[in-house]
C-alpha cells in the first residue's frame, strides 16, 4: 500500500458512526488539495486493506452517494449509512451538514505523520 493510500485510509477510520465527510476534505487535511480523485481510488481499494476502512462514509461534496457502485450489491452503501442513523433519499445524504464530520476541526494537524 503506499504511504498516501495509508494516510488517507488513517484519516478515514477516524469518520465516526454516523458521520460523512468528502473527498475533498480528505484530499486538503492530508496535504493533497487536488487529490479528490486520489481519495475515491484509495476508497474503491479499501477492501483489499486487513483493517476496517469504512468507506461507505465518505460521498462527494454536496452529500451525493457517487461512490455506491463500487459497493457489491444495488444499494449496500446507502444500507451502511442508513443503519447508522442517516437518512438518504434518492442517493443523497438529507442533512447533509448536521451529519459533515471536518478532519480540520476534529483531527491534530499533524494527525498524519504521526
Amino acid at each position: 500500500m503506499s504511504d498516501i493510500y495509508a494516510r488517507i485510509f488513517k484519516v478515514v477510520q477516524q469518520i465516526p458512526a454516523g458521520r460523512v465527510c468528502n473527498y475533498g476534505t480528505i484530499a486538503r487535511f492530508i496535504g493533497s488539495p487536488r487529490g479528490s480523485r486520489l481519495v475515491g481510488w484509495a476508497m474503491n481499494n479499501s477492501h483489499t486493506c486487513d483493517d476496517y476502512i469504512p468507506a461507505h462514509r465518505v460521498v462527494n461534496r454536496v452529500g451525493m452517494l457517487s461512490g455506491k457502485h463500487h459497493f457489491p450489491g444495488e444499494n449496500l452503501m446507502q444500507q451502511l449509512l442508513e443503519n447508522e442513523g442517516i437518512v438518504v433519499i434518492d442517493d443523497q445524504i438529507q442533512d447533509f451538514e448536521k451529519h459533515f464530520w471536518d478532519p480540520m476541526q476534529e483531527l491534530p494537524e499533524d494527525f498524519c505523520s504521526e
